[in-house]
């Protein structure tokens, strides 16, 4: 798996050398004198490249088809409309000819003159633009002053006819007129194109040549616009070189070099500090899917060469594995995977301190998932984050100039957070596939609302008190000593859902009246009570619970034996042998700490029930008597639970069952 992941993020990565310097525009050059190894042309910025473009679009003019056809039929046109509407039109018709004549000079005064539609486009600083105009394939250049529009063709149609004395009838030819102009003057968008990109062609990307054995910068100098462009352009002829004629297969290998290191150093960490997921395939699977797919989209991101790195959602890794896993591990990935995109994106320290950063953050926000909304509170954190850091850095960049900022270079950042969100189902996604339980789904199945639930406390409500009062134990004693406080309270809702086949059979849901047990031997008692742990994994795995909290109900009994039926049988039949194992649950033992602390919070709780009297001595000495027999049992060898961590659940437990019971500790009034 480890050797698959290496060779595929290998094998998507660029494979041209990387320029060995780093380097910012105002910055001090710490390296030695950098001397030219070979002549190369100095490129333009993009201001100077889109500088020169405007030049150029100022000396082009766009292309304008005459069409006289369009003059010529609308002139006939005219004609012939005028004599069809002059029958209605309720003039003297020794005027006819007058109308007719005057009509028809104006209409081709205004051919001539020309109407067209203006262009946007070349409307930069001036509404009025000069053109190029072709007529029979012969050009000439007018400008836009001395054409009509449409708009203006019709006022000056308007015009003209009210300065006719001999026309009484004024808009009636004003609208005859009107309707047969058109525009004759077409924009030709073909030869214009065509214009603008030989023009375009002629466009040098480059401006002056630095020749081989100059001195670019000099140790010490101050890293100029001008240095810094001469450097920009060093560092691309040198990766655009090697990309076509650089030794590949030694690019190859340097490659998996660094990514043999990384997953190795990844595998160490989990050999040493996390064992548990170092022997589960699953999950080390997982790990490297989620870093490979990482890796391989950024690969992809720079082959497509998009405007910006930034876009690409890096917390969603430190974000996947924080709640699949824990911090640290979630922290040490993150870090891994940010040193190798380093080495293929500019700017890689300012790219390692922004993700890094925002890595840490995402982190921190979700240390303790409670609630899905932490997983937007996290997202605005982040973008926080970027925004500070973008901030910092451009000041420092652009010497302090605050006008200087470009913020249109922080909306990557923001389009970053947002997919950054896609965390959430994808984890979903990475649970199925993976049999993994998150955090998100153990607050899921943490809601009482939830149909297993709601029906134990139909069925067993007792039992589900006791539940509730036992997660609240084990909640407040795992979150003092270290540990899930989710998982805890999760397993502590379902460890005793197997008691719901026979619920009358344990005290706590029990009326008063008769105890079914009193018609049994102690034998098959014990073997009902003892039943509930099987039963409760039974119903558990055909509830589709998390192994993680199926094996709380496994362990919070270990293999403790039944003790009143056990004595009860020794003392009502001292001369018959018994087997032992009859009367003892059937394990494991607790073997986390979070199983261990719900095996004391379910049997204190449930002692406690007892006390006739609940005081601070009794108490006190309940809660000792309980922890101190799982000791002597070796119920909690392998729980991971410390002497200290021992005595500060003693500490807890007792505070929090003198406050169920109400006790007044000594020194109140």
């Amino acid at each position: 798996m480890m050797g698959l992941c290496v060779l595929v993020v290998t094998l998507s990565l660029p494979k041209h050398a990387r320029f060995k310097y780093e380097y910012e525009k105002g910055k001090v050059w710490m390296n030695k004198d950098l001397v030219s190894p070979y002549s190369f042309a100095i490129e333009k910025t993009f201001e100077e490249t889109e500088s020169d473009k405007e030049d150029i679009y100022k000396s082009i003019f766009p292309v304008y088809q005459n069409s006289t056809s369009i003059a010529d039929d609308e002139h006939q046109a005219f004609i012939a409309d005028f004599e069809v509407k002059w029958e209605s039109a309720g003039i003297d018709d020794d005027q006819k000819n007058t109308y007719r004549q005057a009509g028809a000079k104006i209409l081709d005064d205004v051919y001539q003159r020309g109407v067209m539609a203006f262009n946007k486009k070349y409307q930069r600083s001036n509404p009025n633009y000069t053109f190029t105009l072709l007529t029979n394939n012969v050009a000439r250049q007018l400008n836009t002053a001395g054409v009509f529009t449409p708009e203006s063709a019709a006022k000056y149609v308007e015009e003209r006819v009210g300065g006719l004395k001999a026309i009484d009838n004024k808009p009636w030819l004003t609208t005859i007129i009107n309707d047969h102009i058109q525009q004759n003057y077409i924009f030709d968008e073909r030869l214009s194109a065509k214009v603008e990109t030989e023009a375009l062609k002629n466009l040098s990307p480059t401006r002056g040549m630095v020749q081989k054995g100059e001195l670019i910068v000099a140790n010490g100098a101050i890293i100029t616009a001008e240095i810094y462009q001469k450097l920009e352009s060093l560092k691309n002829t040198y990766e655009q070189d090697s990309r076509y004629g650089g030794n590949r297969k030694a690019i190859f290998f340097g490659q998996l070099l660094l990514g043999g290191l990384v997953v190795t150093l990844l595998m160490i960490f989990l050999r040493l500090f996390r064992k548990d997921i170092f022997e589960d395939n699953r999950k080390i699977s997982l790990i490297l899917v989620v870093i490979t797919i990482m890796l391989v989209s950024l690969s992809w991101a720079i082959s497509l060469k998009i405007p910006n790195l930034y876009y690409i959602p890096y917390c969603i890794v430190p974000i996947i594995i924080r709640v699949l896993f824990d911090t640290r591990l979630a922290l040490n990935i993150h870090l891994l995977v940010v040193l190798i995109a380093g080495f293929f994106v500019p700017n890689s320290f300012e790219f390692a301190f922004l993700q890094v950063t925002s890595g840490m953050v995402a982190i921190y926000s979700i240390k303790n998932l409670i609630k899905r909304e932490q997983f937007l509170t996290s997202a605005f954190l982040i973008l926080g984050n970027y925004f500070i850091a973008y901030l910092g850095i451009s000041l420092i960049r652009n010497n302090g100039s605050v006008e200087d900022l470009d913020w249109v270079n922080f909306v990557p950042f923001v389009f970053s957070v947002l997919l950054s969100l896609l965390a959430y189902p994808l984890i979903y996604a990475f649970e199925r596939v993976f049999g993994l339980t998150s955090e998100v789904t153990l607050m899921e199945i943490t809601n009482t609302n939830s149909k297993l639930l709601r029906e134990l406390s139909y069925k067993a409500p007792g039992t589900f008190q006791h539940s509730l009062q036992v997660a609240n134990l084990a909640e407040a004693a795992i979150f003092n000593v270290g540990g899930n406080a989710l998982l805890v309270r999760a397993g502590a809702l379902y460890h005793d859902i197997g008691k719901m086949e026979n619920p009358q059979y344990f005290i706590e849901n029990q009326n008063k009246g008769q105890n079914p047990h009193d018609s049994l031997s102690y034998e098959a008692s014990a073997q009902i009570i003892i039943r509930h742990v099987n039963k409760g994994v039974e119903l558990a795995r055909r509830n589709h619970l998390p192994e993680m909290v199926i094996d709380f109900i496994r362990t919070h009994h270990g293999n403790t034996r039944m003790d009143y039926f056990y004595q009860s049988f020794l003392k009502n039949f001292p001369e018959k042998f018994v087997d032992e194992n009859i009367f003892r649950y059937p394990g494991p033992i607790p073997f986390s700490k979070e199983t261990g602390v719900l095996m004391l919070a379910d049997s204190v709780e449930a002692a406690s029930r007892s006390l006739k009297e609940p005081d601070v001595k009794s108490i006190n000495s309940l809660v000792d008597r309980i922890i101190d027999y799982k000791l002597e049992q070796g119920q909690l060898n392998n729980s991971n639970i410390t002497l200290k961590d021992i005595a500060n659940i003693r500490t807890i437990f007792k505070n929090m069952l003198m406050s169920i019971y109400h006790v007044r500790i000594d020194y109140e009034i």
